[in-house]
């Protein structure tokens, strides 16, 4: 006789309930399928706090917006892809709910207010491609969570998020997309000081063929950790400016930071960028630490290995750490520091050959 069937025949309603722990209706979680042909949006819309869509193997040519907290969009694996659409044939629900993150540009768009942002949203386990702004853009989040998402060939960013807190972007990979693969702000457009992050985590990600690996402007208190940084024009930037606070109380440990030779033209900005690893602009208070920094060569004023470099709008980068750092063949310098003695940045116990100024190695 089978558990089961003994559960069956010693329990009455009230006691089989005790017994079991039944959860009450509410606290169900659901998983809404999505099948090649049926539309994403739709099967969110549907959906409640808790529950998971699941979307099976299959290009999907939409773009989906989710507002619903606790909801898990997941795929399974690389073969499930979403593209742009060709033409809109959604419901007037469904078309309603995308046009801000289709007209925008964008593939997934994550998005709270000022006042509520959405919390504990996933992302999981898709492709998004040929979006002619952001693969995962994120506006006004708390708690989320993206991961084994591949962002490829998207026009701006690969994943983007602003007015966020205590995300972790943790296995995925950012490719050839056309500015930073990862790129995490307080704002896109406004002007204001550093924001505090309550953690944000950078993790085991691939940041491949972008324009910059990773960029993190205008925050505070996140770590960027373990991650594969090769073939960009820059693996990481740390970026501050005028405004106040400074970026910084930022932790970047543990990465391999390889051949970020790419060439990229200058903006109204930025120089051109070619050879630049990791690279503290306008920032404060930053651990880059226990790198592995090698072979990034070329000749904007932000090649080297670490560079620590003044804003291009007059910012000095104060009382940064890099400490353990492994260092080789990158050019003009393995360590450069731009800024003078009095700023307090501080290089200890790095594996190196020439710094600029020498001495730091």
């Amino acid at each position: 006789m089978t558990k089961r069937h003994i559960t069956n025949l010693v329990c009455g309603t009230a006691l089989c309930g005790a017994l079991l722990g039944a959860a009450p209706a509410s606290a169900a979680h659901h998983v809404h399928w999505v099948h090649p042909g049926e539309s994403i949006q739709k099967a969110v819309d549907a959906a409640q706090p808790g529950d998971t869509v699941l979307v099976l193997p299959g290009t999907y040519r939409e773009s989906v917006k989710v507002t619903t907290p606790g909801l898990t969009l997941r795929g399974m694996g690389p073969g499930t892809v979403l593209q742009p659409a060709k033409k809109a044939k959604a419901t007037k629900k469904s078309a309603a709910a995308q046009k801000s993150c289709a007209e925008m540009g964008n593939g997934i768009c994550v998005v709270g207010t000022k006042s509520k942002p959405v919390e504990d949203v996933t992302i999981a386990r898709l492709t998004v491609t040929g979006f002619s702004r952001t693969g995962v853009m994120a506006v006004g989040t708390a708690d989320l969570n993206v991961h084994g998402v591949a962002a490829v060939k998207n026009g701006q960013w690969g994943i983007a998020e602003e007015r966020a807190v205590h995300s972790t972007y943790r296995n995925n990979v950012a490719r050839n997309n056309g500015d930073a693969g990862l790129f995490l702000a307080n704002s896109v457009t406004a002007e204001k000081g550093a924001t505090d992050t309550a953690g944000t985590v950078v993790e085991h990600n691939l940041l491949e063929g972008n324009r910059i690996g990773v960029t993190v402007r205008r925050l505070r208190n996140l770590a960027v950790a373990d991650n594969s940084i090769t073939g960009n024009c820059a693996g990481v930037f740390v970026v501050g400016d005028e405004n106040k606070p400074k970026a910084g109380n930022i932790a970047v440990t543990g990465n391999q930071v390889v051949k970020n030779n790419k060439y990229c033209p200058k903006t109204a900005r930025l120089a051109f960028l070619q050879g630049s690893g990791i690279v503290l602009t306008g920032a404060e208070n930053t651990l880059v630490s226990r790198n592995l920094v090698t072979g990034n060569s070329g000749k904007s004023p932000l090649s080297g290995g670490v560079v620590i470099f003044k804003s291009f709008v007059g910012v000095t980068s104060d009382k940064n750490n890099v400490t353990d750092n492994s260092l080789s063949g990158n050019a003009p310098a393995d360590l450069v520091n731009q800024e003078a003695a009095k700023h307090g940045n501080a290089f200890k116990g790095n594996t190196c050959k020439k710094s600029k100024p020498a001495g730091l190695c």
